[in-house]
């Protein structure tokens, strides 16, 4: 809530480039984080619309993470394994008054089902509304739909969200509230939507505002310009600790920081290579000197929090350059006169791409980059916007991305793994790399109802073989932060960043 701020505001429009209705008004609410909305379409951002609890999805999950009802209030499965029908909550509104149907929800779904998102690894032979049930008929088995419709990107909106083409011109949802202005890809306004199905929210106005700057969004939350600031730098919590009014607060979250290899490389193809380059990473030093957390140093992708999916019995991942050397050199990597790497006459010399929207990346890829060289590897660091990660798997430009990755995006991370390392890779995962025993276990764990024991077995196979293969390095698990105003009240971090939880919130002083 903004108080005497006008004079600040000048320094941080700046910092942004933006004129003076940039910051919201007093009664409101202002959240900064550092992910721009690119486009209304679901597929794009739904996930900044989700977290502003606009729109809602069919399943949603509990406070520990775990699937429950959404917009759907049950769902069985035929014996087949065939047919699922979701029975569609009634009495809820969009906020343009359309009341949800069954059929309604059926058109939201057949679009997120024809554009790329989570929906395009399901068998989906054709989605209807039949009654007050949402319908969905499957080639063969896929028991992850439920937790799949849990994913921003098939957010259920009304009709009028759309234009004669199909894509999305604003977000009508049936969230607690309601979109009252959007200026892509920085700003969005909403406001409480008084006809809310469920518990109504008690703050009235609330903001959000895309600063990919680290210092920009911690310079709002000492100055008071913003309530709630997502994702601070190390050093800008040491500063933000020291500043009254503001609380800081920290929830590790299923998102590892990671390193994804380009395995067609020439140098990196080995899959002793992709282990030299894990032993020659100092990961507690990274964990401790920079994330300022040394728990959070990874010995494999998937953090305590995914506690079906980490394996404890997994050994560190010791920091040991002496056996990185020998490792290399088995594979033919000589030094030259000026201790680099070489082989049959080509310099070990790779390139790692990261991205600031996530404001300790740059500096760990500046520290892996000296651990590398140390190594005798020449790493230059390109640190440009998050697109390029992808950008470089598809056009095949990329030798290492540094990413921080999110097993969370629906309840079961199976569903994610499956999209990165599929036969094709993935995005955010392997790069020309894949194995068909990992395949084979990834399909059978998402196509059949397995006993638990049975299903624990093929997940502790899966890590196992993640863990030695390395198409993907971890270095940390991540650890999300918010700065917050203690003239809120009721904050906390989902786990599973699906909801900054507005709703929850109240001022201190009202």
């Amino acid at each position: 809530m903004f108080h005497s701020r006008w004079l600040r505001q000048v320094t941080v429009m700046a910092c942004l480039g933006l004129t003076a209705p940039a910051l919201a008004h007093d009664d409101s609410l202002d959240i900064v984080a550092p992910w721009e909305i690119n486009s209304p379409n679901p597929s794009r951002a739904g996930h900044v619309f989700l977290r502003m609890q606009v729109a809602e999805t069919l399943t949603d999950t509990d406070r520990k993470g775990r699937l429950s009802p959404g917009l759907a209030t049950d769902w069985q499965v035929s014996e087949d394994q065939l047919t699922w029908r979701f029975a569609i909550r009634q009495g809820v509104q969009f906020h343009d008054g359309t009341e949800l149907t069954a059929a309604l929800a059926a058109d939201a779904l057949q679009r997120a089902a024809s554009r790329p998102g989570m929906l395009d690894q399901v068998p989906i032979a054709a989605i209807e509304g039949r009654g007050n049930d949402v319908v969905i008929v499957l080639d063969s088995p896929y028991a992850l739909l439920p937790a799949l419709l849990a994913h921003s990107s098939t957010q259920i909106l009304a009709p009028a969200s759309f234009g004669a083409d199909g894509q999305a011109l604003q977000v009508i949802g049936t969230g607690p509230y309601a979109v009252t202005s959007l200026q892509t890809p920085q700003r969005l306004a909403v406001t409480r939507f008084d006809a809310y199905w469920g518990e109504p929210a008690a703050i009235e106005h609330a903001s959000y505002l895309a600063a990919p700057r680290g210092e920009t969004r911690a310079l709002m939350a000492q100055s008071g310009d913003a309530d709630i600031v997502y994702t601070l730098d190390p050093a800008s919590r040491l500063r933000l600790e020291r500043t009254a009014n503001v609380v800081l607060f920290a929830e590790p979250i299923p998102r590892t920081v990671a390193i994804k290899v380009n395995a067609a490389h020439p140098a990196l193809a080995e899959r002793e290579a992709r282990q030299a380059l894990s032993q020659a990473i100092d990961r507690r030093g990274i964990a401790t000197g920079i994330l300022r957390t040394p728990d959070a140093a990874a010995n494999q992708l998937f953090p305590p929090a995914l506690t079906a999916w980490h394996q404890p019995g997994l050994a560190e991942q010791r920091h040991d350059l002496e056996a990185a050397r020998e490792t290399l050199a088995a594979l033919g990597w000589q030094r030259n006169a000026q201790g680099m790497l070489e082989r049959d006459g080509q310099p070990f010399a790779l390139t790692l791409t990261t991205f600031a929207d996530r404001p300790e990346l740059p500096i760990v890829a500046t520290v892996l980059q000296d651990q590398w060289r140390q190594l005798g590897i020449d790493v230059s660091v390109n640190v440009g916007n998050a697109s390029e990660i992808p950008a470089g798997h598809h056009d095949g430009s990329l030798d290492l991305g540094l990413m921080a990755r999110n097993f969370g995006l629906v309840p079961d991370p199976l569903a994610t793994l499956r999209e990165d390392f599929g036969p094709q890779g993935g995005d955010w995962g392997a790069m020309n790399w894949s194995d068909p025993q990992l395949t084979e276990l990834l399909e059978t764990l998402s196509q059949t109802s397995l006993p638990p024991e049975q299903r624990q077995t093929h997940i502790a196979e899966a890590a196992t073989l993640l863990s030695q293969a390395m198409p993907v390095i971890p270095v940390a698990w991540y650890v999300q932060t918010a700065a917050v105003t203690q003239q809120v009240e009721g904050f906390s971090i989902d786990p599973l960043e699906r909801s900054y939880r507005l709703s929850d919130l109240r001022w201190s002083d009202t």
